[in-house]
């Protein structure tokens, strides 16, 4: 008490930026970001010293570091009576020390989490999640007490992920009973010291769990490049070097703040909710979702917590991906249909997988031939057997010509449900109805008023379509959908000015993600991509094509060289020329079946060098190599390991005035364009050997 009188009595001689230091950990004074206090006006000075004293004299001590006061806590309060506290969650029988949910060292790589009921334990990083006694939910996919562990995937990239501890159908049984079916089930798999913690901090319906180290060689790949390896885990310095933070840390993980993990409105999950709930009844056959809405509103987190939803009570999902830049299980610029049976617990860039149909448009958007990108989706639907629940996931560009082309993809894909994301910080958007999209004009399409008028008939826009043979006696009937509205509150950091450079970091890191596969399995050292044997294409087994800009036949090599590659099989026959290389004339719609790099054209022995992560029968089909916009990550020429001397294809002697010398083709020079034919960066340059 005497120091809390002796620190108020040298209060306005103190200066307000170090007492201001000595409480910002523990003193929240606004939701406000943080400004420096050197910055702040008198009068802002004054504010801040008020509130100061306020929350000293409602007994906050600086000098400690376990006191803690919240904004509310240093308002003057309006009547003597003091607020109600907010209700808490029921807290678990046991020692108050402990904190929750409390976690415990179980070996090496290895840490117990002990959840009561309805409490959840938020961190980031990369662990394998064994659910020992109870049931837990970690991003809408239900983990039960004797199913295999799942890999979990928490990114800074994305919002951080969360193991919930949920309530599950259990006998009526006796507290005692429970601890001796626990303890039963837990002998296996751990020691008696555990098994005695656990038991001591045992409630009912609470959750047991084991985290485990995971290393896989796509993160272990990923991280090996410099500025990457704050991907998963960020280091901050910490003054509470404890047991649970040495546990964590030899997991790999870090607990974080429950603000940072992923919350969704009572909207979206309604609309969750009542999506499952026609999928699992299957009245009127397999439901079409089709999810639009603007960019940065939570489409993408909607699809993959409604995949985690849907796989928990039926056995796959189908996904259709037609967003170019931001794709969910293939590098960018693809669209492709998926059958899903496995949860989705990372970001994209950690779950690459095998499509079931897909093709390369070339580019991560498609403002520029929009006619292509129809042509395509219809290529890629027309696989679709309906027999499982389909996704659809669609671009963020609503306004313009991109309404339009929305339009057009509802009238063509005929969804049973459009799921309509709009959030305050986003543009307008007209709620998409059926009788919106009936009496609109799309890109292609005619409104139904305008098809009545003119004789058009809608099998002219879907005549294309390949259904399977009994499907084709029952021609698909559009009958409207049923729109369901959702609000978002998704916080991201992204603006207008930064939000193409953060999604060309996706991007990258999804490129990454698909060459981890190259990688041996763990244990196994990593090998960088340079001392990987590639294969050896013959000019004459494949055929070139550039999607994305028109190339002179003599500069084609040039193009293709250090190039990302689509792997295609097309219907004509290449083998007939005997020399090389093979121009096709059009870009063809075609099926891809991966993608590689390729690393060096040999044009005595007339070789492409192939280095790519597709099976040997598969690259037996590949007969066309497909060269678009998206192209191979700086860090693989720049950060590759055991280069010495002069590094490949990079060069600082740059002419940005040569045409198509811009990163953007056919865009606008921004001020980071300018800037950079100012001081120049480090460049990309193609060598033919």
């Amino acid at each position: 008490m005497a120091d809390s009188q002796l620190l108020l009595k040298r209060g306005p001689f103190r200066s307000t930026w170090l007492r201001a230091r000595k409480t910002r950990t523990q003193l929240v004074l606004s939701r406000r970001p943080r400004r420096r206090l050197g910055t702040l006006r008198w009068c802002g000075r004054r504010r801040l010293r008020r509130r100061l004293l306020q929350a000293q004299a409602a007994g906050a001590d600086w000098r400690e570091s376990g006191c803690l006061v919240s904004r509310a806590a240093t308002r003057r309060p309006k009547t003597a009576a003091p607020s109600p506290a907010p209700a808490a969650a029921p807290a678990p029988s046991g020692p108050a020390s402990l904190p929750i949910p409390p976690v415990r060292p179980a070996g090496p790589g290895r840490a117990l989490v002990l959840l009561p009921l309805e409490q959840g334990f938020t961190f980031s990083g990369i662990c394998r999640v064994t659910c020992l006694y109870g049931q837990v939910q970690v991003f809408g996919f239900t983990i039960s007490q004797g199913q295999p562990p799942q890999d979990v995937f928490s990114a800074y990239t994305h919002s951080r992920l969360t193991i919930n501890a949920v309530h599950y159908s259990m006998p009526e049984k006796s507290k005692k009973e429970m601890k001796r079916e626990a303890r039963a089930l837990l002998r296996s798999h751990l020691n008696r010291d555990d098994r005695c913690w656990l038991m001591k901090n045992f409630s009912p319906l609470c959750s047991i769990v084991m985290l485990e180290q995971l290393k896989t060689p796509t993160v272990n790949f990923l991280v090996s490049h410099p500025g990457l390896s704050y991907v998963f885990v960020q280091e901050s310095p910490t003054f509470q070097i404890n047991s649970e933070h040495v546990a964590l840390r030899s997991v790999g993980i870090r607990r974080e703040k429950k603000k940072n993990g992923l919350r969704l409105t009572e909207s979206a999950l309604s609309a969750m909710e009542e999506l499952v709930t026609v999928s699992c009844e299957e009245v009127d056959g397999c439901p079409v979702i089709l999810v639009c809405g603007s960019q940065d509103v939570g489409k993408s987190t909607f699809n993959r917590y409604l995949i985690n939803q849907l796989l928990n009570s039926i056995s796959c999902v189908d996904y259709l991906e037609c967003d170019l830049g931001q794709t969910e299980f293939t590098p960018p610029g693809c669209i492709s249909l998926l059958n899903i049976t496995e949860p989705v617990l990372g970001p994209p860039f950690t779950h690459q997988r095998t499509p079931q149909k897909m093709v390369y448009y070339g580019k991560p958007a498609c403002k520029n031939n929009c006619e292509n990108y129809i042509e395509i989706i219809k290529y890629v639907f027309s696989s679709y057997k309906r027999e499982s629940p389909l996704i659809i996931n669609t671009m963020g560009w609503v306004s313009d010509k991109g309404l339009l082309l929305l339009i057009d993809l509802i009238r063509l894909l005929s969804p049973s449900h459009v799921v309509q994301f709009s959030s305050g910080r986003s543009k307008y958007m007209p709620n998409l109805t059926p009788d919106y999209v009936d009496d609109m004009d799309g890109l292609y399409t005619k409104s139904k008023s305008r098809v009545r008028d003119r004789g058009f008939q809608l099998a002219e826009f879907t005549e294309s379509l390949e259904f399977a043979d009994e499907e084709k006696e029952s021609p698909v009937v559009f009958t409207g959908h049923k729109l369901i509205c959702v609000q978002s509150d998704f916080a991201f950091r992204k603006t207008p000015r930064n939000r193409e450079s953060h999604n060309k970091v996706l991007r990258d890191l999804a490129v990454l993600g698909y060459l981890g596969q190259l990688q041996p399995p763990v244990p196994k050292p990593l090998c960088p991509l340079h001392g990987l044997t590639p294969y050896q294409v013959p000019f004459n087994a494949v055929a070139l094509r550039i999607i994305h800009a028109d190339v002179a036949p003599t500069h084609i090599l040039y193009a293709v060289n250090a190039s990302w590659v689509g792997l295609c099989k097309i219907l004509d026959d290449v083998r007939g020329y005997a020399n090389g290389p093979i121009l096709l004339a059009q870009t063809p719609i075609c099926d891809c079946l991966g993608f590689g790099i390729c690393r060096g054209i040999d044009m005595e022995k007339r070789l492409y060098h192939i280095l790519t992560p597709v099976s040997p029968e598969e690259l037996r089909n590949v007969n066309c190599l497909l060269v678009g916009a998206i192209s191979i990550p700086q860090c693989v020429f720049k950060s590759q390991h055991g280069l010495e001397g002069t590094i490949p294809y990079i060069t600082t002697d740059y002419n940005f005035k040569l045409p198509g010398a811009s990163e953007k083709i056919g865009a606008r020079e921004t001020e980071e364009t300018r800037e950079e034919k100012v001081h120049p960066k480090p460049k990309l340059y193609r060598k033919i050997n």
